[in-house]
């Protein structure tokens, strides 16, 4: 993982897991998306897909080394994009959240109550047997608002969280910078993030809804990105409500031509469809994807697997 950029789909699916023959290819886990950057294991979401990614997380450790003073510790950054439950569902089942080894930086906007108390409230009784403080792992859980930057420096150290307005911070050169967007385009605040490192960088743009014209403020974010992960959950007669009488506008989620439109303005190199509706197959998935390479060639349908190296 030492200078590597690696992109890893853990989970692509919006709203609720959908298991079956008929999504087999494209998976059905909710969202969550792997980070590895300088040997810094970056977490985008903890949907279902993350449960797979805790499994693997404590065997690599397990195999690390003969006992535990010898094992290499688990240190993992977390950053919600916003607390719906097809966000946050994986988290209880995260395997190293209960190992006392494992560190967990946590980050994610403010809804109702700070992230902490939200994330908690999903783990009381009758809900769930292990409360949130019972989880063994050290947990620094933070709020973060969309002006501000997350810096990840040598692993041993906190994250720098900043002000890149008002603060001048020095930035070590092998530093990891994620950098934070409010969406007004969801119905609880959502936040979109963009990674960068030496040079290369991914934006993660999930439950937003375009505008028209696009969505300047992301586009103007996701200028001159590697990789560009948009929600496109919905065929533009399902947004519409033509196809079952639903009108589904004012939702939180795009379809793929507003995903098309931020990529074609903000001049990203590769473009990945993300957050796929449930109801929609393999098949259905796949044709979407393909509609939007006419115009953008570069385009990718997300699926479980799907592995990109910057």
């Amino acid at each position: 993982m030492k200078d590597q950029f690696i992109i890893r789909f853990r989970g692509v699916r919006g709203s609720y897991p959908v298991p079956g023959k008929s999504t087999l290819h494209i998976g059905g886990n909710t969202a969550c998306v792997e980070v590895c950057v300088n040997d810094h294991r970056i977490i985008l979401d903890a949907g279902t897909g993350i449960i797979s990614l805790g499994e693997e997380l404590v065997a690599e450790h397990l195999a690390s080394g003969d006992t535990p003073l010898t094992r290499k510790p688990i240190v993992v950054t977390l950053l919600y994009s916003h607390t719906h439950n097809d966000h946050t569902q994986g988290f209880p089942f995260f395997q190293p959240a209960y190992l006392p080894i494992t560190t967990l930086y946590v980050f994610g906007p403010t809804s109702t109550d700070n992230l902490e108390t939200t994330l908690a409230r999903a783990m009381i009784s009758p809900l769930f047997p292990v409360p949130l403080r019972d989880m063994s792992a050290t947990k620094y859980i933070r709020d973060i608002e969309g002006n501000k930057v997350i810096l990840l420096r040598d692993g041993n150290s906190e994250p720098l969280v900043y002000n890149p307005y008002r603060e001048q911070v020095e930035i070590p050169e092998d530093a990891v910078k994620i950098a934070c967007l409010h969406s007004y385009g969801h119905p609880i605040k959502v936040l979109k993030y963009r990674i960068e490192w030496h040079g290369r960088s991914v934006v993660y743009a999930t439950d937003t809804e375009g505008y028209e014209g696009g969505d300047t403020r992301l586009i103007r974010f996701a200028r001159d990105a590697d990789v560009l992960i948009h929600d496109a959950q919905y065929r533009m007669d399902e947004y519409t409500g033509d196809a079952n009488g639903v009108i589904q506008q004012g939702w939180g989620h795009s379809t793929p031509d507003m995903a098309v439109t931020v990529a074609r303005k903000a001049n990203v190199k590769q473009l990945v469809l993300f957050h796929h509706d449930p109801r929609h197959d393999d098949p259905e998935v796949e044709s979407m994807a393909e509609n939007v390479r006419q115009v953008f060639p570069n385009t990718v349908a997300a699926r479980e697997g799907l592995e990109i190296l910057l």
